[in-house]
């Protein structure tokens, strides 16, 4: 039966050589049903870690080798970021790294790079028995991200904070819950042994299987980010409008618009990601009408009085999370989902009452996803104003964290590094607008 390093193993070839999400990869592992709970997560954090520091990984393995492994033996080179992971990252004892990796060596093409795994690790333990911190690069957060990213960012935000925010990405974050409006926050935060938020979410450090976390089953709050839950939080008072949540699945933000007494039409155009959202409603005894569609082309019977469009995109804003996503973008991936946000914002601003609100949010750190969305649907002649936010009326966003997250223009700019003595925050825009 496979371990929890073999599996490690196994979704690294699934990311790095097939492009394959890493949570994607997780759910489609053969023997991930028998293993146990708790190496389910050991085998997701491994290849997290290795995600999270594979420029560092690579530098030292190719420090190593005599000469690069052949494209055939890529197995064997994740056996070996695995293994250097855990010894130089994870805090794993040397020996059962070791000893790990050489047992899984041992079981490809009949064990003909067992010797060298072993004496690969074996060489990099001596070494740290010499130098405590071998292997750790004067500027990780530079070697970690790929240049054609970290150059974007620095264009984007600066030198200082773009090393900020890859920083933020190579620690694994908390577990951020939002609680519905009527819980008390204070006895929940007790109960699950979290911290409270700036605008009432819970953050959570402990480990644990959510769905085993008390509160779960009883529907009273459920996993957000809290910059994830700020979109829509953007739209006010929205009891007894009716609200259409566009791109909703696995449904957060219809959760909390549902919780704040909107009647909510939540549209997602992939029908396995609704089945989640509908679970989700089901557990917290929440309502929405859920329609398959796509959203370019889907248009309600009657304005609504608002929309809330958190577009795909590129997602960058996540790798906290999702530590994959540096290893599976490029540039044109960028440019491909620009024209979709495009389509779905034009769509958007069709679909809402004049008078209405529109808030178009994305998990992306690139600009041109964010604002110059805003600004290139404006500068076009949509019947659209933006309505700027009063950082005062955002505790805990003021203006005095740099850089501010409510931005001069009004809009909502959070970064991974925000919030740093928190444990840090998605990235992510969001803008809000008044159809004219």
């Amino acid at each position: 039966m496979a371990d929890a390093r073999d599996i490690a193993c196994r979704l690294l070839d699934a990311v790095l050589t097939d492009g394959v999400p890493l949570d994607s990869a997780l759910s489609g592992q053969d023997g991930m049903d028998r293993l146990d709970p708790r190496d389910r997560g050991q085998a997701r954090r491994i290849a997290a870690g290795v995600l999270r520091h594979l420029g560092e990984i690579d530098a030292i393995l190719k420090d190593r080798l005599d000469r690069p492994l052949p494209e055939r033996h890529a197995r064997m080179r994740n056996v070996l970021r695995v293994g250097i992971a855990e010894l130089v990252f994870l805090g794993t004892p040397p020996h059962a790294a070791v000893d790990a990796a050489v047992k899984i060596a041992a079981r490809y093409r009949r064990g003909a790079l067992k010797g060298l795994v072993n004496a690969v690790l074996r060489g990099i333990t001596r070494a740290q028995a010499d130098d405590p911190d071998f292997g750790h690069a004067a500027d990780p957060a530079r070697m970690n991200t790929p240049g054609w990213l970290f150059r974007r960012w620095e264009a984007a935000y600066g030198a200082e904070i773009a090393t900020a925010i890859a920083t933020a990405h190579m620690t694994e974050p908390p577990l951020d819950l939002t609680l519905k409006r009527d819980a008390d926050t204070q006895a929940w935060a007790e109960q699950l042994g979290a911290t409270p938020l700036p605008g009432g979410g819970l953050r959570r450090t402990g480990g644990g299987r959510i769905s085993e976390l008390p509160g779960f089953d009883d529907g009273i709050w459920w996993v957000q980010d809290a910059a994830a839950a700020l979109p829509a939080r953007m739209l006010g008072d929205v009891a007894g409008q009716s609200v259409i949540d566009l791109c909703a699945a696995p449904g957060g933000k219809t959760l909390q618009l549902a919780d704040a007494g909107a009647r909510v039409t939540a549209l997602d155009i992939a029908d396995a990601r609704l089945g989640a959202l509908q679970e989700n409603l089901g557990r917290t005894g929440l309502d929405a009408e859920i329609v398959c569609a796509d959203a370019a082309t889907w248009r309600p019977g009657s304005p609504a009085d608002a929309v809330l469009l958190d577009a795909p995109c590129s997602a960058t804003g996540t790798i906290r999370r999702h530590p994959d996503i540096p290893h599976r973008r490029t540039a044109k991936d960028i440019a491909n989902v620009c024209e979709i946000q495009a389509r779905l914002l034009s769509a958007a601003v069709e679909m809402v009452r004049p008078g209405g609100a529109i808030v178009y949010a994305v998990c992306s750190l690139e600009p041109e996803e964010g604002p110059g969305q805003i600004a290139a649907l404006i500068d076009g002649g949509a019947p659209v104003t933006l309505d700027p936010l009063d950082p005062a009326d955002w505790p805990g966003l003021e203006a005095a964290i740099t850089p501010p997250m409510i931005t001069p223009e009004g809009t909502l700019r959070t970064l991974p590094c925000h919030w740093p003595e928190r444990g840090g925050m998605d990235g992510f825009f969001a803008a809000r607008l008044v159809r004219t």
